[in-house]
């Protein structure tokens, strides 16, 4: 049964459950970046997750058959190695609620990759919307105020967006060619993928030794649990029992949270400019994600 236009109570609690969760992982990954180094906590944080995420595929009863190779291993290099661990690498010199806004831009690189590699046409009113988010990364980053760290943990961030971005668009070719892949069986062979390649790269590229504080622990056992095996599963539990319109308010209302709690919990108050470019943005994101929608449900009549 379709849930078009029908709202269900558990899945709005389970909604704002997973946005929450989300947005308050910003806060865990940037505190344990005073113990441990970005390549490190990546690989273990995906080694957790993808533990998790096979028992929980496992519990599901559907099979552990792996999803395709090839498609399979792009996604865990551009989602999980890049977006992650492009994240994660980001927060060791910037702000948590910057880092956010900025890979939270990937809306408008799905919608640029679509346009060059999908054959999609940019709609007036997204070239709009990226005019507009373009201002707002302006104001947010404030190139005229940055020293090179900044710079640096910007531009990370923004590449975190893109690499997510990218794998959107290979996601896409991959449910074309296999329509009926599980979700959750390919989140949990990426993940998988995504831990073995991270352990390499955290072996070969020198980092801080690890201090096994309390903190590092609980950020590891938030990341694993929480926001990964958690998480994902809530999400396809909204996906399934909500509209798609409002589930996908998630993706507009993490970054913002994020800054939220950064302002709340780290210190890191915007100011003006960057407050400016932040709502920038989130306008933009809603406009992308509206005509989005608009645009499926002209294609489902």
């Amino acid at each position: 049964m379709s849930t078009e236009g029908k709202s269900n109570p558990l899945a709005l609690v389970g909604l704002l459950a997973l946005t929450l969760i989300w947005s308050y992982s910003w806060i865990a990954m940037k505190q344990v970046t005073l113990y441990i180094g970005a390549f490190d906590f990546t690989a273990l944080r995906c080694i957790f997750g993808a533990i998790l995420l096979f028992i929980v595929l496992f519990l599901r009863d559907r099979g552990m058959r792996p999803t395709p190779f090839g498609y399979t291993l792009v996604i865990a290099l551009l989602q999980t190695c890049g977006m992650i661990g492009l994240a994660q690498w980001a927060l060791m010199s910037g702000g948590a609620g910057k880092v956010a806004i900025l890979t939270y831009t990937m809306p408008f690189w799905v919608v640029i990759l679509a346009a060059l590699f999908l054959g999609e046409r940019m709609r007036r009113l997204q070239y709009g919307a990226i005019g507009v988010a373009a201002v707002g990364l302006c104001l947010v980053m404030q190139p005229w105020q940055l020293d090179l760290t900044s710079l640096k943990s910007a531009l990370l961030a923004i590449l975190s967006g893109i690499s997510w971005g990218a794998s959107a668009i290979v996601a896409k070719r991959l449910y074309q060619r296999h329509p009926g892949l599980d979700l959750l069986a390919l989140t949990s062979w990426q993940m998988l993928y995504a831990a073995l390649v991270m352990s390499v790269v955290a072996l070969l590229v020198p980092q801080r030794p690890i201090d096994w504080q309390p903190g590092v622990f609980w950020a590891l056992g938030y990341s694993a649990i929480l926001a990964t095996a958690l998480a994902w599963s809530l999400w396809l539990y909204v996906l399934r029992n909500l509209p798609a319109s409002i589930a996908s308010l998630s993706t507009l209302a993490v970054p913002v949270f994020g800054v939220l709690f950064s302002w709340w919990l780290l210190g890191e108050k915007p100011g003006s400019l960057e407050s400016c470019g932040i709502v920038l943005i989130v306008c933009a994101l809603a406009i992308v994600s509206l005509k989005k929608r608009t645009s499926q449900l002209r294609s489902t009549r």
